[in-house]
């Protein structure tokens, strides 16, 4: 007797292929990847507010005599935190106006050869001791806070500079000529590719650039240009502990936020086909 032909088991249509041999449609897209963790968001901000709440707390009980009180009475400290802030906003405008577009005409043909002459003049800024720097500025321009500016953006350009320059040179040439391949303009290489290739070696320049100009922005007093360096040098003058102590921890909390903002922007701002794991 005939045993029974097997009967093949009936599968969808939306699961399998089709008979023409067409894949079925494409799996569902999984759940979007969160891109901070708690640790990144909370742990630095809750330091800083501890860190604020107990100077706070210390000056609350300390002995401020008449000098110490003159030194940090009348608006003197938000006037010199904002002072602080505003040379590393500016300061780190110009850098970038000033770096990432050298960075990228450096990376070009033409001007490619005197790219060791530009890495060197940037280092010669960063290798001068900074205050040596702004006195030669103040002699020059007198005081103020333009020589305090100038002295800051000199000195800061070179992590953005390099960092530029190294984030372009380092992408594929197969990307880039598969690029020129389709028929992009060399701008359209340059918008589209090289720099978002690039984008997380820019990000880490300017972050290092902040965090040099929030330092670096203390010396700003010795030429006229205000800032915190204004509380740490009446402390350090005279002799005022509680003086001394508040602009230095000011300007830590300051240097800190810049570098914690610094890193979320890094992060919102990479493109999302270089996330790790992406």
């Amino acid at each position: 007797m005939r045993s029974p032909e097997p009967v093949e088991e009936a599968v969808g249509d939306e699961e399998a292929p089709g008979r023409d041999g067409t894949e079925g449609p494409p799996p569902a897209p999984g759940p979007p990847r969160r891109r901070f963790t708690w640790q990144q968001l909370t742990v630095l901000p809750a330091f800083l507010v501890a860190l604020l709440l107990a100077t706070w707390l210390w000056f609350q009980q300390a002995d401020l005599d008449t000098i110490s009180q003159n030194a940090l009475s009348g608006g003197q400290v938000s006037r010199a935190l904002w002072q602080h802030i505003e040379l590393t906003v500016i300061s780190t405008f110009f850098v970038l106006v000033i770096a990432i577009p050298l960075g990228i005409l450096l990376t070009r043909m033409p001007l490619r050869r005197a790219t060791p002459f530009a890495m060197a003049m940037a280092n010669m800024g960063q290798a001068t001791p900074a205050i040596g720097l702004l006195a030669l500025l103040v002699i020059w321009l007198g005081t103020g806070e333009k020589a305090a500016l100038i002295g800051i953006i000199v000195y800061a350009i070179l992590p953005v500079l390099s960092n530029t320059i190294a984030g372009l040179k380092a992408n594929d040439p197969t990307l880039l000529e598969a690029a020129r391949g389709i028929g992009m303009s060399p701008v359209g290489v340059l918008a589209k590719v090289e720099l978002p290739l690039a984008v997380p070696l820019i990000l880490a320049g300017v972050r290092t650039a902040l965090v040099l100009n929030v330092g670096t922005a203390t010396l700003a007093t010795f030429g006229g240009g205000g800032g915190l360096g204004v509380l740490i040098t009446a402390g350090i003058t005279n002799q005022r502990m509680p003086v001394l102590v508040l602009g230095s921890v000011l300007t830590i909390a300051l240097a800190l936020l810049v570098d914690w903002l610094a890193s979320l922007a890094e992060v919102l701002l990479r493109p999302r086909g270089l996330e790790v794991g992406g």
